[in-house]
């Protein structure tokens, strides 16, 4: 049998759930998309929040073949056998939707495979990413596509999955009960991802006790379940970001939840020792010149101890770093000086400050 967020994916707009910003009711993409007219476009979002549900919707209202690529597994060989196949469903007279998941991994050279069909209406392009294509999507794809975000979904969006979920007879669960302390602990786990939500909710299912979910039962369905992170991508530098501007901004409670929320997430605690050694020169300085031996002593720990014994210094430093006075003057100074060398070429060292080791030099001055 295919998983459950397989079978509850929305099979018309009136059953998607979330994206209200984009898909509301008067909305333009909602509107183009009921009335059949699709346009290429790049869906950027976390995972689990509809992007390829929202592609297959687009097909299926404008009556378009609808083709899959995905960049994890194809290559140019691929996108021209999928362009042939368009060729062929555009001579039929119809239109061909190619989704392309994970667009960001195509290279430069595969990304560019795809403008001139895009061009000449060959196949109407939608990509899916959860990177900020900006960064990893030509310019020339992205100046012949419109970008829509999509958002998390919220605890009432995932709510209201999960009882689409529990009440559909024939795809979904009906006949089981979620306590409403199970259910507010499944949306909690979930994080904002559907197919998390109706994943844990499938297995959950299976440890049901006379057709009710207790607590319990999704709280061991959800056991290891991780935030957000994605070591490398658009949440890790956000997350780190807010870390140190945290810092920066002497907010010791916020401070102290992104360290968590990266550490959680299974960020290298020794990267993050870094950047806290990092804030403490650039932030505070001279302001409080213990911050650099605090943040080295931290640093030190985390190497010795490991995780999770050193985390509790990574803490402390953290917080000790949001509190105390902040002074940028030697980090705007030094880039200053930095830039003064760099335009002033090699200039000689003035006289009076040159060392005389010998009676000649100091003849000369």
């Amino acid at each position: 049998m295919r998983p459950l967020a397989d079978r509850m994916r929305p099979r018309t707009l009136d059953e998607y759930v979330g994206q209200a910003h984009i898909l509301g009711p008067g909305k333009p993409l909602r509107e183009a998309i009921l009335a059949g007219r699709p346009h290429s476009m790049v869906l950027w979002g976390p995972p689990g929040t509809g992007k390829t549900t929202l592609a297959r919707l687009v097909a299926a209202h404008a009556d378009a073949e609808f083709l899959v690529l995905s960049a994890v597994t194809s290559g140019v060989k691929e996108i021209r056998q999928a362009v042939e196949t368009a060729k062929a469903v555009q001579a039929a007279g119809r239109r061909t939707i190619l989704f392309v998941d994970e667009v960001h991994r195509f290279n430069k050279s595969q990304q560019d495979a795809f403008l001139p069909h895009v061009e000449d209406g060959t196949v109407i392009f939608i990509g899916a990413t959860t990177e900020n294509p900006s960064f990893e999507l030509n310019n020339a794809l992205l100046s012949r596509v419109r970008t829509y975000v999509l958002t998390s979904l919220s605890a009432e969006d995932l709510g209201a999955l999960i009882d689409q979920a529990l009440q559909d007879a024939e795809r979904g669960l009906r006949g089981l009960r979620l306590t409403a302390e199970a259910k507010e602990l499944l949306i909690q786990a979930a994080d904002g991802d559907a197919r998390r939500a109706l994943n844990l909710l499938e297995i959950a299912a299976d440890l049901a006790v006379d057709g009710e979910i207790p607590r319990e039962v999704i709280a061991q369905a959800a056991a290891g379940t991780l935030r957000r992170f994605d070591k490398g991508g658009e949440a890790f530098y956000d997350q780190i970001s807010a870390l140190h501007k945290s810092v920066r901004g002497s907010d010791p409670d916020a401070a102290l939840y992104w360290l968590c929320r990266m550490l959680d997430g299974g960020c290298d605690p020794l990267y993050i020792a870094r950047r806290v050694v990092r804030m403490a020169s650039e932030d505070i300085g001279n302001a409080d010149p213990r911050s650099v031996q605090l943040a080295l002593a931290a640093w030190d720990a985390v190497e010795r101890l490991g995780s999770p014994e050193g985390d509790l210094t990574l803490a402390q430093a953290v917080v000790y770093l949001a509190c105390v006075p902040k002074s940028n003057r030697v980090y705007t100074a030094f880039k200053a000086a930095m830039a003064d060398v760099k335009a002033g070429g090699s200039l000689p060292v003035p006289l009076q400050l040159r060392n005389a080791p010998t009676r000649l030099m100091k003849e000369l001055g």
